[in-house]
């Protein structure tokens, strides 16, 4: 049976393939080369593989160059479409660093023309005060002028009364005209000394009515500078709560901690208090103490700001090459900024530095520790401008830009660190981008 399927084997190869002979001659001899059936079917077979391998190597090599052209292109465009947007985002923040500038310009002239408010509401209560001592004076005087009329009333019908007797006494008796005389001068005395009474008294009566009118000027003037001072305290306090808000930091605490350290007392924020008799205060020394209140909220938030790291750590122009976030599965734990070797590096709020040297993969480093438990790190940096122990304030030069520890080009690694954990920076930077 095998033999029958060999021969038949070789019968179908040999259709296809006949046997060769491959003839060799020289000079002195010929000799040939038998090539069977199955050595050609053999070689032809390899043959075949060897050109089909080629052809598929070959087709995939193609594709693979094609593909990867299309890559490129793509990556290309992306990158292009990338930079595009990124230049997109550094105009408009650099529209923003205009407007919050615009916005802090506004902020400082506010605060100028509350203080000049402030002024001309003490100097108007110091004028309502005066105003209201010369309206007890006056009516003081009044009263003591009425007492006073009273009396020459009395003495007047007591001399008319005098006047009847002794003008019956004369007719009787015949006395002489001196008496007469005497009578008729102490009476037009007494009717003088009453027109002058009452003279004052009208006097009195016209000047106290000018001086209410004024009181009542003055309270009008005084009701729309207290308007003018809580528009401007609400519009100026207001965005400041969001501000800590948006950042994660209680307002309430965080100007609990401040006040604490400015504890002292005194100067114009001190709440107003007219009245040493013990009697309650009056409904515009309420308001003013609430606006002098807020005054001092304000203040607070001022000193508070300074001393969170509501800024962005660059002045010159910059762009954003990695957010805060998980990358192949590793946490970043900061933001970086690309800008020109060398670019200055500034403090993004007051505080004390606790360590500037080298720190492996984030190669020059310089940590702040601010209050409220608040650290910042600077990383990457070409050169440190600053010593351990050293205090710096918010916009004070720290280092220069670099390339140093694990960094693939010249950029800036931004951390913030709240309590020793990394927060994203971009909550604070976009806190203050609302407010200044």
């Amino acid at each position: 049976m095998r033999t029958r399927l060999a021969i038949k084997t070789h019968a179908l190869i040999e259709r296809f393939f006949p046997e060769r002979r491959l003839f060799l001659r020289s000079d002195t001899d010929t000799r040939f080369i038998r090539l069977r059936p199955e050595t050609q079917a053999f070689a032809f077979a390899g043959s075949a593989v060897i050109v089909a391998w080629t052809i598929v190597a070959t087709a995939i090599l193609l594709m693979d160059s094609i593909g990867s052209g299309n890559f490129r292109e793509q990556a290309r465009r992306e990158q292009v479409t990338y930079q595009q947007r990124l230049n997109a985002l550094s105009a408009e923040r650099d529209k923003r660093a205009g407007e919050a500038l615009a916005a802090q310009e506004r902020f400082n002239a506010a605060l100028r023309q509350i203080s000049v408010m402030q002024s001309e509401l003490l100097e108007s209560e110091t004028r309502g005060r005066e105003l209201a001592t010369g309206i007890d004076v006056i009516q003081a005087t009044l009263r003591e002028t009425m007492k006073e009329r009273e009396a020459v009333s009395d003495r007047l019908a007591a001399l008319e009364e005098q006047i009847e007797t002794g003008s019956t006494q004369v007719a009787s008796a015949g006395q002489s005209d001196s008496t007469m005389d005497f009578l008729a001068d102490a009476l037009a005395r007494t009717a003088e000394e009453r027109d002058k009474v009452v003279a004052d008294a009208q006097a009195a009566l016209i000047r106290a009515a000018e001086m209410q009118a004024e009181i009542e000027q003055m309270e009008d003037k005084n009701d729309r500078i207290f308007r003018q001072l809580e528009e401007a305290m609400t519009v100026s306090v207001k965005p400041l709560d969001k501000m800590f808000e948006k950042a994660g930091m209680n307002p309430d605490s965080i100007l609990s901690q401040v006040r604490k350290g400015y504890s002292g007392q005194g100067g114009p924020l001190t709440p107003l208090s007219f009245s040493t008799r013990g009697e309650e205060p009056s409904e515009d020394t309420k308001r003013a103490n609430r606006i002098l209140g807020e005054m001092d909220r304000l203040n607070l938030y001022r000193i508070a700001a300074q001393k969170a790291p509501f800024a962005t750590p660059l002045k010159d122009p910059f762009r954003f090459t990695s957010g805060f976030g998980y990358r192949w599965g590793r946490l970043h734990a900061g933001t970086d900024f690309a800008a020109p070797h060398g670019t200055p590096i500034y403090s993004t709020a007051d505080g004390v530095i606790t360590f500037a040297g080298w720190s492996s993969g984030y190669g020059r480093l310089v940590k702040i520790q601010h209050e409220f438990g608040i650290e910042t790190r600077y990383a990457h940096l070409s050169k440190i401008r600053v010593k351990v122990g050293q205090r710096v304030s918010r916009g004070q030069r720290v280092g220069d830009m670099g390339n140093t520890g694990r960094s693939t080009g010249t950029h800036l690694h931004y951390e913030v660190r709240v309590g020793g954990k990394p927060v994203n920076p971009m909550i604070y930077i976009k806190a203050a981008n609302d407010v200044f």
